[in-house]
């Protein structure tokens, strides 16, 4: 999705100047044409996180938009403080973007993984967190940050394009739509993508299943969304985030409110490090059962159960 967000800061830059861009020092061989194209408003803070958005808030008082650009474990961690204290608590449009969320930098292990920023971040006062699941998502949502002018955080990982028919309804997007569903399954960012895969091994399977994407928190249920919940009361969520402050914990309560009582429930989560070893994307997606044959496996057993 790097490339995707390049070329849609860049289409925002030239039609609006009050639009900054800041990288912690990363993001070479993908974002010199923003340079370029931006010139003294692209500003390259150097590996200084808790600086940089000291700086990007005080160019938002100023009445500037500012956009922060590190690798996601860097841009949420790192500077957290200064993200809630000084841009969260003043309500100012500072948006942090981090790139390869989850386990998305795979072998370089647990530094470069990011599997508690919704537990970070979308409790913070004022601010929104954006996950598109596909590619084609990316632009829409950064206008509609830009947009909305309070703090946000988008974490970018690497999609497909969004499945034909698809559409959104409060802060989720339905993909799928079985013909007889009997099970909802929500998914957290690119893991649809997963689930997408899981669904055409088995294409029997696939008409007893709705796939919903949750593409911002905080999260809010339509009575639409509900509907289709409540046809469909077995819920499977998957999501490369823990289970502490993730998608299927946040989920819950306002399914709750809507009184909705699934009739199975089943969270596959990241699961963090279980043999204590590093590997890619998809080595730790399987250890965590968020792999394609793992996910369909879990939906087989979910609809025995319900």
């Amino acid at each position: 999705m790097r490339k995707e967000f390049s070329s849609a800061i860049e289409e925002l830059a030239s039609e609006d100047d009050s639009i900054i861009f800041i990288t912690g020092d990363l993001g070479y061989n993908a974002l010199e044409n923003l340079q370029a194209k931006m010139g003294k408003r692209f500003i390259n803070a150097g590996v200084a996180e808790q600086n940089m958005i000291g700086v990007a808030a005080g160019f938002a008082h100023k009445g500037y938009k500012v956009f922060c650009y590190s690798i996601a474990p860097f841009i949420v961690y790192r500077c957290l403080e200064q993200f809630r204290n000084d841009v969260c608590f003043n309500n100012l449009p500072v948006f942090l973007v981090g790139n390869g969320g989850g386990y998305g930098y795979g072998i370089m292990g647990s530094s470069h993984h990011t599997i508690e920023d919704l537990a970070c971040l979308s409790g913070q006062q004022n601010a929104q967190v954006w996950v598109p699941a596909f590619s084609d998502e990316v632009e829409p949502v950064i206008r509609q940050i830009v947009s909305d002018g309070r703090p946000a955080y988008l974490r970018l990982g690497a999609g497909k394009t969004t499945p034909e028919g698809s559409y959104e309804t409060g802060s989720f997007k339905v993909i799928h739509q079985g013909v007889s569903p009997e099970i909802t399954v929500f998914a957290l960012g690119p893991i649809a993508n997963n689930v997408l895969s899981a669904l055409a091994l088995s294409p029997e399977l696939s008409e007893k299943v709705t796939v919903i994407t949750a593409l911002h928190f905080p999260l809010h249920i339509t009575e639409e969304l509900a509907q289709l919940i409540r046809k469909a009361p077995a819920i499977l969520v998957a999501e490369e985030h823990i289970a502490t402050g993730g998608l299927a914990q946040q989920l819950s309560v306002p399914l709750l409110e809507k009184g909705i009582f699934p009739t199975a429930f089943k969270s596959l989560k990241a699961e963090g490090y279980p043999n204590s070893r590093y590997g890619s994307q998809s080595y730790h997606q399987k250890l965590s059962g968020l792999d394609p044959d793992s996910i369909l496996s879990h939906i087989g057993q979910l609809m025995v159960t319900a």
